[in-house]
């Protein structure tokens, strides 16, 4: 099929994902699985040829001016394609979601009724940069018994290329369709266009990349989205609290790793707090060259402490994501307060209480409105494979389907299935 042609390819590629979901569905554990452990061979067989490939794609980034940190998330290191194997075989060691049935219960007809869990059909996923990604969407559906569209960016394509052909490979070792991984093999954006817009083979897209790709993608979609936007999580320090828990699980939000989704970029203290806690935390962010954006109590504090990056807070900065060394920091006077500037302000993605109050903690755990709500631990926790989930396809901040860290169970469904012995409607 010519991929020139975007209509035609992509209306090709999507019969033939939704041809191979119905395989993947009714497929067996063993051959998944099976699947799953041929992948990570290849990919340790043929690391060489996946790097040579991967080279292709650096260099070409170099030599158009890409920036560093851009350049960096394309290489495939050795470490990178031996976790990517090990993370397969991971997936296929863990339970298979597929079919199980619970909460069966009789009713008073005689009939039982439960639900089922069940493959989505066929995703597509939209991602930028990260080689990685091929491979861990692609072990994720196989497991869950989906079929999938892949559509990386153009600096990555020769090392997604090589990646997918091995996917391939592997299935066809297993006796599954090929068909059930597939990827654009095209660089014009027109496919994205396409790929959103075609319900009668997409089931639901995966956008992972930058804010811009996610909004058009959201914006332009014909089918359902799971997605995040942004990434402005919160650590919120109450009235009762263990100090040099607060410090510790502050440090560690803001400054364990600075570019990730879950990395806080808000500080809240409560006004008994602040100036116990304040300079505490102060010293430690002056010593990693942390900017701290501050409400006008909070820089009162902060600015006995030395060598402290202060600036004002303006009213952008509470709804800011930085990915970068720098927070908002602001006191407040109660719960309440914190609670409101939490569900005013913030991105619904994860957000901390700090605290030795259990009614309190509880209090923050019901009402702030996010994917994921923490009581004394680092936002930083909020992924995938620290949730259990072997791996994540990704982080949805929406409320239907999929909330937080997308694993296996979110690439499913459920369905009603019902029990009788001849029963018939009186």
């Amino acid at each position: 099929m010519d991929p020139t042609d975007i209509a035609a390819y992509m209306a090709h590629v999507g019969a033939a994902a939704r041809a191979a979901s119905a395989t993947m569905a009714a497929a067996s554990t063993a051959a998944k699985d099976a699947a799953l452990r041929a992948l990570a061979r290849r990919l340790r067989a043929d690391a060489e040829a996946l790097r040579a490939a991967n080279a292709r794609d650096v260099s070409a980034a170099e030599a158009a001016g890409l920036a560093a940190p851009l350049v960096d998330r394309l290489r495939l290191t050795p470490q990178a394609i031996e976790t990517v194997a090990e993370g397969c075989e991971q997936i296929a060691a863990m339970p298979d979601p597929i079919g199980e049935i619970d909460g069966v219960k009789r009713r008073p007809s005689g009939i039982a009724v439960g639900r089922m869990r069940v493959p989505l059909g066929v995703f597509g996923m939209i991602y930028e940069s990260r080689p990685n990604v091929t491979i861990e969407a692609a072990s994720l559906a196989i497991k869950s018994g989906n079929a999938c569209i892949l559509r990386g960016g153009s600096e990555a394509i020769h090392s997604n290329r090589a990646l997918w052909q091995r996917v391939q490979a592997a299935l066809a070792d297993a006796g599954l369709p090929p068909q059930a991984v597939q990827l654009v093999e095209t660089t014009d954006r027109a496919a994205v266009g396409r790929l959103i817009a075609m319900p009668e083979h997409v089931d639901v897209v995966i956008p992972r990349g930058g804010k811009g790709l996610i909004e058009r993608i959201a914006a332009e979609a014909k089918v359902p989205v799971i997605k995040h936007l942004d990434g402005n999580c919160h650590v919120y320090v109450d009235a009762e609290v263990d100090l040099e828990l607060a410090v510790k699980v502050t440090d560690n939000a803001k400054t364990q790793k600075y570019s990730p989704c879950n990395a806080a970029e808000s500080l809240l203290v409560h006004a008994a707090q602040a100036g116990a806690f304040l300079p505490r935390i102060g010293a430690v962010f002056a010593a990693k060259g942390v900017e701290m954006r501050c409400c006008p109590r909070a820089k009162a504090v902060l600015q006995a402490v030395a060598g402290a990056k202060l600036a004002d807070a303006t009213e952008q900065d509470w709804a800011e994501e930085y990915l970068a060394p720098i927070v908002s920091v602001k006191v407040v006077d109660s719960l309440d307060e914190a609670i409101a500037h939490v569900n005013r302000h913030g991105s619904h993605h994860t957000d901390a209480i700090l605290t030795t109050n259990h009614p309190n903690a509880m209090r923050f755990l019901r009402e702030v409105d996010s994917a994921s709500v923490m009581v004394n631990a680092s936002t930083r926790f909020a992924d995938g494979f620290e949730y259990g989930l072997g791996a994540e396809i990704g982080i949805s901040t929406d409320k239907f389907h999929a909330r937080g860290p997308v694993g296996l169970e979110g690439l499913t469904s459920l369905k009603w299935v019902v029990f009788g012995q001849g029963e018939v409607r009186t």
